[in-house]
Parts: structure tokens; sequence; C-alpha cells
């Protein structure tokens, strides 16, 4: 009984199907080309007598009929070796049509010099004319294989459901391949009425029978000339700011959109179908992904033991993730959010198993629990990412970003002077350049922490500064996928109000970059490139969703939140700017802090935020004397309430 299961089991095995369906296959083409040649050999006699049997010379009849069996088995071993009983029909190209070409001959060719050498006489036309027709059989056999799927892959296709009208922009050898993948595949139900490309000598010419009908130019028209569903970019050689300038035309159809990854992310990868993708709003920002120098980042994290605050962050998280792969001898995460803290946790642990990974649970608020962490583990580098970071939140609790953001980051400036560690690297934001609100104006004060401690202390302390993540806890971005998820209205607090967007790795990259760059006391400051108006972002992710803006999916302006700026300073314009070996990352000398004034005034800071005080605003502005309110920095009263986008 054993036995039997054992062999059903192997009959139910799908590798095991697929074999024999091979060897089946292969042994019926065997067949088909034994009678074939038969036939052949027979019929390129009858052709040269012009099908007259009785034209044919006797011993001509008797040459032919006595070397078959001898024919049969040279060539079937030709064509073995040529691999025509192996390869994939279905998927047959100009390599297999060649190998054709050479069996045929190879065979025709050997039997001319069998014949003469075994004294078999025939015509001596015979030879070339029994290699076009044995090409003909063998050519027409195996490619009607492959015409036979095709015809039934779309009937079925059509029969079950409407194929996908499918354009697809780039027809080089990238477009080539996805085409030839989507035209052949039995899994996708695509048809392709047109390909777009920019280049003037393709228009008006065909691939794979598809028409070129023109440039980008040509893309909303023909979108809806053959009510095209979904368009697929395959262009990866296009750069940034090209692609979404093109991305931006493809927008304006409502299809849905896919795309090849740049070339960077190809390299010695071949074309596949499977490297398609969703487009993402990080496509649209129109730059290039600022490339960071590994090697001088590993250099200052490996074999040391590195603490990371706020780990279990959307930055921190990024940090961790980053700092792992540079070999650290042990890396410490610290975060009062234990639930992000521990998927991290099992992340890093599944994909670095011997690392030797700790994740501690308290809050940088509590002196005494930060001061044992670096009492027991004596970290070496200390990454700075705990904060409280919701503007909005936090004008509405101002004493809590005091006492996290302001008390937590000297806890642990404290802790690293105190236990000697390298690096101290605080992670700040564009929002503590003249901030409006009380969030920018905490972590300017971290800022003048970090300065102080760097002038009396071994340990060396920066700060890196920039501007929104996408992606991040708390950012537009996931608000507004949200939103779109809902069916509206997306949400956007004005319509001139600009953000400047980098992606977490980018921003995290030059962060642990800017980091081995450190001496003591800089504030690094990341180009982010040019800023981004909310509005266009909100109405790009709307599209890239498949709707309309204002017709399936409503913009409201709700006006600007508690200390919200409509447009973030420029980074760069800041005295003082030193350029680093990296063209992205800028250091921003400041003035020296007077340590004796800054500890006292933010004695009393401690002391009012632990009273709870009302006069919160006014305490940091005698620290921080360019923090100002909103509405003067924005130059005007803003309304609240703005109008609704029905149409566009």
């Amino acid at each position: 009984m054993s036995v039997i299961k054992n062999k059903m089991k192997k009959l139910k095995n799908p590798n095991f199907k697929a074999s024999l369906q091979s060897v089946v296959r292969g042994l019926a083409l065997f067949g088909l080309d034994m009678l074939l040649i038969c036939i052949c050999s027979v019929a390129a006699l009858l052709l040269r007598y012009d099908f007259s049997f009785s034209g044919v010379e006797p011993v001509f009849w008797k040459s032919v009929i006595s070397y078959i069996p001898w024919n049969i088995l040279v060539s079937t071993i030709i064509f073995w070796l040529f691999k025509l009983y192996t390869s994939l029909w279905r998927f047959a190209s100009v390599l297999e049509f060649y190998n054709i070409i050479l069996a045929s001959f190879i065979s025709s060719a050997v039997m001319y010099v069998g014949m003469h050498l075994m004294n078999k006489p025939v015509p001596r036309s015979y030879p070339v004319i029994y290699l076009f027709m044995i090409l003909l059989c063998l050519t027409g056999t195996r490619f009607f294989y492959r015409f036979l799927r095709i015809w039934h892959h779309e009937r079925i296709h059509n029969r079950a459901e409407m194929p996908v009208r499918t354009m697809v922009v780039g027809a080089g050898e990238a477009g080539n391949t996805i085409i030839k993948e989507l035209l052949n595949s039995k899994h996708l139900n695509r048809e392709i009425p047109c390909i777009i490309d920019d280049d003037p000598k393709k228009k008006g010419s065909y691939l794979h029978r598809i028409p070129i009908v023109g440039g980008r130019e040509m893309i909303p028209a023909m979108a809806e000339k053959y009510t095209i569903q979904e368009i697929i970019i395959a262009i990866p050689t296009l750069a940034a700011e090209e692609r979404r300038k093109l991305l931006d035309i493809c927008q304006e159809t409502g299809c849905k959109l896919k795309a090849l990854p740049g070339i960077y992310q190809m390299v010695k990868d071949e074309v596949k179908l499977s490297m398609l993708r969703e487009v993402e709003i990080e496509d649209l920002l129109g730059r290039e992904p600022v490339q960071t120098e590994i090697a001088s980042v590993m250099a200052y994290v490996e074999h040391q033991v590195v603490l990371v605050t706020g780990g279990g962050g959307s930055i921190g998280s990024e940090l961790c993730r980053q700092i792992a792969l540079h070999h650290p001898k042990q890396l410490i995460i610290f975060d009062i959010y234990e639930n992000n803290a521990y998927d991290l946790q099992m992340e890093l642990l599944r994909k670095y198993p011997k690392m030797d990974l700790l994740v501690l649970i308290g809050s940088v608020r509590d002196k005494k629990r930060v001061f044992d962490v670096f009492e027991k583990y004596h970290p070496n580098l200390v990454f700075h990412a705990a904060a409280h970071k919701h503007v909005p939140l936090m004008e509405t609790s101002p004493n809590e970003a005091i006492k996290n953001n302001v008390m937590g980051t000297f806890n642990v400036a404290k802790a690293a002077d105190i236990y000697r560690a390298k690096k101290m690297i605080l992670i700040s934001t564009d929002k503590a350049v003249r901030p409006t609100n009380i969030m920018g104006a905490s972590k300017r004060i971290c800022e003048m922490i970090i300065q102080e401690f760097s002038q009396k202390s071994k340990t060396e302390y920066a700060a890196v500064r920039f501007g929104n993540v996408l992606g991040s806890n708390g950012s537009v971005i996931p608000l507004f996928r949200k939103q779109i998820a809902q069916g509206g209205p997306v949400t956007v607090t004005h319509p001139d109000i600009t953000r400047y967007f980098m992606t977490i790795p980018e921003a995290v990259s030059l962060v642990l970059q800017a980091g081995a760059f450190a001496k003591g006391g800089e504030i690094f400051i990341l180009d982010m490139g040019e800023p981004v108006k909310i509005l266009d972002l909100a109405k790009k992710m709307i599209r890239l969703s498949g709707y309309s803006v204002g017709k399936d999916i409503k913009i409201v302006f709700t006006g600007l939140r508690p200390g919200e700026k409509l447009y973030e300073e420029l980074l760069l314009d800041e005295k003082h700017l030193i350029e680093t070996e990296n063209e992205k990352i800028f250091v921003c000398q400041q003035d020296p802090i007077d340590i004796v004034r800054l500890k006292e005034k933010m004695q009393g800071l401690y002391a009012a935020a632990a009273e709870e005080t009302a006069d919160m605003r006014q305490l940091v502005r005698e620290i921080v004397p360019e923090y100002r309110d909103p509405e003067e920095a924005n130059g005007q009263d803003v309304m609240r309430q703005y109008r609704t986008i029905e149409t566009e």
C-alpha cells in the first residue's frame, strides 16, 4: 500500500507532471519528424519529376527508399543536438529558427554524402529540394504549435473577460521585452493597441505588429482614441526630471500607471515583466535619488556599540536598518513605544540572526533610565531620534514638547558626555529655522544644547537638519492615501502651502554620512531639492490611484493648522554655509553659545514645564528670539476655510 501511495504522490507532484509533459511532447515531435523525413524523402523525388510516378527512374526509387531508415536515424540525432525536441516552442524566437535552419542544412548535407558513399544514385537537384522541404516542414510544425497556443490563449481570455487595454511607452530593448512577455503570457490578459516613443524615426513603424504612433505628446489623444486603461513606462534609462515630466503627461489620462525601475536599480539584470511596479509618489519628485558614500559610513559604524533613541519610529527604525548593514558590535534600540520596537526587533533578527541586538524600553525624559543604559552598555555612537514631532499636537501641549524634546535631548547629551561616547548625532528639522511653532522652537533649543556640550566635552556632537520625509509617521502622504482609499475628500490646509520632501532611506543615509563628517558642534543641512506644492502632491496622488480630481475625489481646503507656515525656510539660505565632501550635505556654523545664559534659561524652562505653565511660549522665545507667530511669518491672516475643488 505504501508503494502505491508513494507512486500516487509522485504522480500528483507538479514538477513530475511538468517533466512527464515535456517527455511526451518531445516523443510526439520525434514521431512527427520521422513521418516528415519519410514524406520529404519521397516528395522531393516526385517534385523533381513534376509528381509523375512513372517518370521517376526505378533506380532512384530504390536509392531513396532504402536510405530512409538511415536518414531517420542520422537526422533525428542532429535535430536532438540542436534542441529541436527540448525547446519551448510557445516562446520560439529567432534563435530557434536559426537552429532549425542549421539542423536542416546539416542533415541534408549528411544525407547527400551518405547516399554518395553508399553508392545510392539520385538526381543532382534532389538534396537541394529535400533541404527546402524538410526546412519548411520543421519550421511549420514548430511555429504552428506557437500560433496554436497564442490563438487558444486569446480565445480563452476573450471568452472569459475583456482584455486590459494597455499602452506601452518606449520602443527600445526594454519595451520590446515587456511587450513580448505581455503578448505571450498565459496569465496576463492584455491588448496593446499602440506604442509611444519619442524617436521620430520610429513613428509609423511596427513592433510585434503594434503601431508606434508618435512621441509623448500623443499620449492623451491615443489614450482617448483607444480607450486605454493602463500605461506602462518601459524606459529604465530615463532621467528623474524627464520621468517626472512624462508621468505628469500620463496622469492627465486617468489611466493606471506602471513603470520599470531606474537603470541604477537594474544593473547586470535583464529586463523582466516582474520588474514592473506601480508608479509611486516618489517618482514624481523629479530628482535623482541621493547617493551616499557608504565606505565613510562603514568606517565609523563598524565594530561600534550604537544606540538609537526613538529607534522604533520611522526615522529611528530606518537608522537601525542601515546601521545593521555596517556590522556594528552591538545595536541598542531605545524606545518608549514597545509595539514598534518589537516589530523592528523581529525584522532585524530575521535578517541578521548573528547581530548583537538589544531592545530597551524607556523614555529619554527619564534621566535615571537614560544614565543606567549608558552606564551598562557604554555606547560609542548615539543617534538621538526620539522626539515629539507633530506640529499641531505640540501647539496644544507645549509643555510636553519641552519635557520630551528639550529635556530628553539634554539627558542623552549629558549621559554621552559623562560616559564618553565618541559621537552623538541629533535628528533635527527645518522647522527649527526661524520657528513658528513650539515643536520647531524646541528643536532649535535641542540644537543649542548640542552646541553647548560640543564646546566643553570630548564627545563629538552634531545635529542634522532636514525637512519632511515621505511616508514617515505623521507625514501627509499616509494621510492622503487613507483619505483616497475612503473615497475622499482629500484635505489640504492651504492652496499655496509648500514643503521639502525626501525619502526615508535617503534622509537616513545622509544622516549617517553627516555623522562621519562630524567633528563637534556642526549643524548639518541636507539639500532636499526643490520644494513641492502640497496641492499638486494631492492631485498627483489622486490620479495615481486611478481617480479624477474633483469628479471622483474632491479636495477640501481646511485652513492652516496651529503653528503651521505656508513655506518652510530654504535650508541652504544660512550664514557661514560650508560645503562637505558630499554635495548634498552642508554645514551651518553657528555663533558660539553663551553657556551660562543658556543654563540659566534652561533651568527656568524645566521648572515651568514641570509646573505646567501657561506661559511656555514666552519662556521659549527668551531662549529662541527668532521664534515668532505663524501669522507674522506667513505675512497675512489666512482664512481657516477655503473652497472645495469640485471639478478640474
